[in-house]
């Protein structure tokens, strides 16, 4: 297997996480493709921001998965903080009526560290979600 390690000045790591998480009370908010393209763009741009690769994301419709690798400067709930926090923000300016029935996620979520054995897993469970609704 080609491990893929990172290196800064100081580090040599591969961290790998799998988060997943929902909108407050399941809200139906993510099977609007307008809502889908703003998050997978703010994802984007923040994985620029804070240096980090997507591994894998599926918007489902009522919960998100992101794999990402990440750098040791920022742990799971700083990123998970930034995530959500950036992308429920421009949900809630783009789309008030949203923000009309209040925060736009939970403030819980899933976090998993994956091994460099389990990442293809992963993000094959990931990308097989569609699969288990239709």
């Amino acid at each position: 297997m080609n491990t893929q390690y990172k290196t800064t000045r100081h580090a040599k790591f591969l961290i790998n996480y799998h988060f997943v998480w929902i909108p407050k009370y399941r809200r139906k908010i993510l099977d609007d493709p307008k809502v889908v393209d703003l998050i997978k763009n703010t994802i984007i741009e923040l994985s620029e921001k804070y240096n980090y690769d997507i591994l894998a994301m599926e918007i489902m419709p009522d919960h998100m998965h992101l794999q990402i690798s990440a750098i040791p400067q920022y742990s799971p709930a700083e990123l998970m903080n930034k995530i959500k926090g950036v992308t429920g923000f421009r949900i809630s300016k783009q789309f008030p009526e949203l923000k009309a029935r209040g925060k736009i996620w939970t403030n819980s979520y899933f976090c998993a560290t994956t091994g460099n054995v389990s990442t293809e897993t992963i993000k094959k469970y990931i990308e097989e979600q569609w699969s288990k609704i239709e």
